[in-house]
């Protein structure tokens, strides 16, 4: 039994925000996954290249570097953003104007929330490797179902909602399950930008008791529980869309 000195319960809300990062994050995942997927697919070329390249950038640049750039670059580009937006009501409205009190409502700094800029990024990131795992599902599903769908009259919102989605999933389980897993260890990430996520927070204890073995070993117990949670929930999914083909 590991003894936290009396940090357990910060290890707990770390771990209970370190989950909130990473739903948070498959859900975006999720939805740009599927969007990049169908865009990729898709006959419009404009579509199919920004999908293209969306997923060669993210998949070529390690995450890490990906976290900082997007972070702290994000933060540069609002700001100056911000910085731009008040010369232009400053010209616009003229120093003199009493209309130029508008200008108090545009602050001249905005610094990012870590938790939203870690939710967005990882998100984001994931969001590339999801669009290839719903991709190759999508071509998976037979084709002759879709053209007898079309044939029975049903319009593209129709074959995608009751075709090409639930027999998709059959196919896509396995490569979401494998990214789920490897998105809820990257959000370790999150503790570089300043999240009191699990990870950080055992940084602090360790360094307040001079224990790092423990702490560290405690978050990755921690995290081995969630992904083994995680590969039960995902066995029963798989069984759960398997039933039809059996």
């Amino acid at each position: 039994m590991l003894d936290l000195k009396g940090y357990a319960s910060s290890l707990l809300q770390g771990a209970e925000l370190t989950l909130q990062v990473a739903l948070l994050s498959l859900l975006l995942a999720l939805a740009l996954g599927l969007l990049g997927a169908l865009a990729k697919l898709s006959t419009f070329k404009p579509a199919r290249w920004l999908a293209t390249l969306y997923t060669t950038v993210i998949r070529g640049i390690p995450d890490l570097v990906l976290m900082m750039l997007l972070f702290f670059g994000g933060q540069v580009l609002l700001n100056y953003a911000l910085l731009s937006l008040n010369e232009r009501l400053n010209g616009w409205f003229g120093g003199d104007n009493p209309a130029h009190q508008w200008t108090s409502y545009v602050p001249d700094y905005m610094e990012i929330s870590p938790f939203i800029a870690g939710v967005l990024t990882i998100g984001f990131i994931f969001g590339a490797y999801m669009t290839e795992t719903f991709r190759g599902a999508m071509l998976a599903v037979d084709a002759g179902e879709l053209e007898a769908a079309r044939a029975y009259g049903m319009t593209k919102n129709q074959v995608l909602r009751r075709i090409l989605l639930p027999q998709m999933m059959r196919h896509a389980l396995p490569g979401l399950g494998n990214n789920w897993l490897v998105l809820l260890k990257t959000t370790a990430l999150v503790s570089i930008i300043g999240l009191d996520d699990m990870v950080r927070k055992a940084g602090l204890a360790a360094g307040a008791t001079q224990l790092p073995f423990t702490f560290y070993m405690a978050v990755a117990l921690t995290f081995l529980l969630f992904t083994s949670i995680s590969t039960g929930l995902l066995k029963w999914a798989e069984h759960h869309y398997s039933l039809p083909t059996r």
